[in-house]
């Protein structure tokens, strides 16, 4: 081999390796493109992701307000449901106290009319606490009771003997309870011990 021939070799040596090195290099570069693209992608998808999870919390959002305006809804009607109740067996009451006052302006004279009032009053009475019964709406029993501050409004004090001081001597206005709570306190008098 000739000189000529050797460097002629040699020199198609470095340009086979030049041309790796370029190849290598436009290798680089298109993976580095392609990463590029895949990264483009990966943040579209990012983008794409993050607009489906604003979607999906805006959807969620939308169906907690109509949950709880439905809600709203149900509990306002289930009040006027209750009420409505509570208000037919209150008017029934009502009916049978017109009756009995349209009964005693027909039969003034009649000394028994009187009575028969009297007795038709207690009737409708009875009709009343047991409509109220109904709605869990009990009389606080007051009746040689001690004073309970949580049930009843003291209203004055009557000396009484030593053994009955602090228990109930009168009952000015009964009192009510709806279920465990209080409705209304029992306005009393309450028996208080004898100055020495």
């Amino acid at each position: 081999m000739t000189k000529k021939d050797k460097k002629n070799e040699k020199d198609k040596k470095n340009l086979d390796t030049e041309m790796t090195d370029l190849d290598q290099e436009k290798m680089i570069n298109d993976n580095d493109s392609n990463d590029k693209n895949e990264n483009l992608s990966e943040e579209k998808s990012i983008e794409e992701k993050l607009a489906e999870a604003q979607e999906q919390v805006l959807r969620t959002l939308a169906d907690s307000e109509n949950l709880r305006r439905r809600l709203e809804r149900e509990k306002e009607d289930l009040g006027n449901y209750i009420v409505s109740n509570f208000a037919k067996e209150i008017l029934a009451v009502v009916d049978n106290l017109q009756r009995a006052i349209k009964s005693i302006e027909d039969k003034k004279e009649d000394k028994n009319a009187l009575s028969t009032f009297v007795e038709g009053i207690e009737l409708t009475e009875k009709q009343l606490i047991s409509s109220l019964e109904k709605f869990k709406i009990d009389k606080i029993n007051t009746i040689d009771e001690p004073f309970d501050p949580n049930l009843h409004q003291a209203m004055f004090e009557v000396e009484g003997k030593d053994s009955e001081s602090g228990k109930i001597s009168e009952v000015i206005q009964d009192g009510y309870t709806i279920g465990d709570r209080l409705l209304r306190p029992a306005m009393v008098g309450v028996f208080k011990s004898k100055k020495s």
